[in-house]
């Protein structure tokens, strides 16, 4: 085995300037506006406007596919892939909602613990 090398040990003075004098904080002039893209991102608008459309989407083309008379490989794959998607695209707008729910209950606590 090799050398076992020890660690260097200093120790050091360190001289710190605080300033103690009290600043006005105003309230941030955006926060109605980052109150709202929270809401919006809580109430997940977008995900579900974005699974409404895929289910229009869906139902047209199924609609389409059984409607033809002699469909080809070429139809049935389209079929295929917008089914897929839709699977895949389920899949994560179910997944993400776990982690955005101990997001915000992790916030909750380090909320209730600073106050």
């Amino acid at each position: 085995m090799a050398d076992e090398v020890e660690p260097i040990r200093r120790k050091i003075e360190l001289e710190v300037e605080l300033d103690t004098t009290e600043k006005v904080v105003l309230p941030n002039k955006y926060q109605n506006i980052i109150d709202l893209a929270k809401a919006v991102d809580a109430w997940r608008i977008f995900p579900r406007i974005f699974l409404t459309v895929y289910i229009v989407l869906l139902y047209k083309t199924v609609i389409w596919f059984m409607a033809l008379p002699d469909p080809n490989m070429n139809q049935a794959g389209l079929i295929s892939v917008v089914v897929g998607a839709g699977a895949a695209w389920f899949g994560l707008y179910t997944g993400s909602s776990k982690k955005l729910m101990v997001l915000l209950l992790v916030h909750r606590l380090l909320k209730n613990n600073s106050s």
